[in-house]
């Protein structure tokens, strides 16, 4: 069967999940969900800590298999339960890792199912540590965290923040959405590596006094789609956002801005270094000639002079030394010639169209559908979510950039 190209690289791993007695095990269930929500297999180890903080039961109604809890277990085959976990494992996670899996796996103590599944496993293995960050801190835990590295350990976080100690510092469990996306650029492949890729996402404000501005309806889901694809697909990922409600991607440079004005100029900034530039931004076409130096009052009726906004793709496709370009256009009636139109007037390599006005693609929405216009003609990519359908594309220009090298 040939590849699919939005397929989720989770798709069919096999996961084996340690849970150990940190507070942040309650947030497992979650990990378990999103984790088989990409399409991987769940399996669960949980230590004696872990079943402090929750329960065999409810790992076992999320990951639809049973929790092993015992390292001899006679209800299991041969009572060599270990090695079958360690065998079928695609990846072993520790999430949470407490201090103390910390310092016993790093010792290889094998008195417990998880010890013993990691000294026994070829599969490679993440850990997600989690505790007070204090503890986090101590010499012998940074110890033996780095002990772990050099057996060739991954790490996800931990993350700074509030504590459910009550305290603030690093320590913290990385947020199972973290996670799965970490797990998911280790798994992908790579076509994109030792690409720089250079994204703009989100509306843009144009301000009309203090208060008010000009903008539009763009959540910037789509924009940071691309960029998280970009990343997973092996790409060094800057990514220029306008105002969003979105969560910063890991391992992706963020340039927040504001106006138009501010996008062009990082842009033009930074693409000269860029492999690929993806224009994804909904622009304001225009900005108040003048801004308001102070809130305007009162109901009556008034005029606001306007003046055209910077034309980031345009200006990108006129330039020298400007790298592979994809534009976007985001319409509402006769889309396919309205994006050929758009094509030939700001120039480029690509166009990515989406009518907008279905409900299934339109600002807001969590699927897309793009029909991408290029040199050799146009291709309906398939119908998903806003990152499958960011994944599909990316590894079509990942070809394109491949035949220019």
């Amino acid at each position: 069967m040939p590849d699919d190209p939005a397929r989720d690289p989770l798709t069919g791993a096999r996961i084996l999940l340690g849970v150990t007695g940190s507070v942040a095990a309650y947030k497992t269930p979650d990990l378990v969900r999103r984790l088989r929500g990409a399409g991987a297999e769940v399996r669960v180890v949980l230590s004696r800590g872990g079943c402090e903080f929750v329960t065999p039961l409810a790992l076992q109604s999320v990951s639809g298999e049973p929790v092993r809890t015992e390292l001899l277990d006679p209800t299991e085959e041969s009572a060599m339960d270990h090695i079958a976990l360690a065998r079928w494992a695609d990846r072993l996670l520790v999430a949470p890792a407490s201090a103390d899996s910390l310092a016993r796996l790093s010792q290889g103590r094998a008195d417990d199912l998880l010890g013993a599944v990691y000294l026994a496993t070829d599969a490679p293995v993440s850990v997600a540590p989690g505790m007070n960050h204090r503890m986090w801190a101590h010499p012998a835990t940074r110890r033996n965290a780095d002990q772990l590295a050099d057996d060739g350990v991954d790490r996800i976080g931990p993350a700074a923040g509030d504590q459910a100690c009550g305290e603030e510092g690093e320590g913290r469990m990385a947020e199972p959405e973290v996670i799965v996306e970490h797990l998911r650029r280790h798994l992908a492949p790579k076509p994109l590596a030792g690409r720089r890729v250079l994204v703009t996402a989100g509306p843009t404000r144009e301000p009309v006094d203090p208060v008010r501005f000009l903008s539009n309806r763009s959540t910037g889901k789509m924009g940071y789609a691309v960029a998280a694809a970009a990343a997973e697909l092996g790409g060094e990922v800057t990514l220029v956002t306008g105002p969003t409600h979105l969560r910063d991607p890991e391992e992706i440079t963020v340039v927040p801005v504001e106006t138009a004005e501010a996008m062009a100029a990082t842009v033009r900034d930074r693409l000269s270094e860029a492999d690929l530039f993806a224009a994804v931004a909904a622009v304001s076409d225009h900005r108040p000639e003048e801004r308001l130096a102070s809130k305007r009052k009162g109901k009556e009726a008034f005029e606001l002079a306007l003046t055209p906004t910077p034309d980031i793709l345009a200006e990108a496709a006129g330039r020298n030394d400007r790298p592979l370009i994809l534009g976007f256009a985001a319409e509402t009636e006769s889309a396919l010639a309205s994006g050929r139109d758009k094509r030939r007037a700001k120039g480029g390599d690509y166009l990515a169209v989406n009518d907008i006005s279905r409900p299934d693609a339109g600002f807001g929405t969590e699927t897309n559908r793009l029909t991408l216009i290029g040199p050799e003609g146009e291709q309906a990519l398939p119908f998903g979510s806003k990152r499958e359908v960011a994944r599909a594309l990316l590894k079509r220009l990942a070809t394109e950039l491949a035949g220019r090298a």
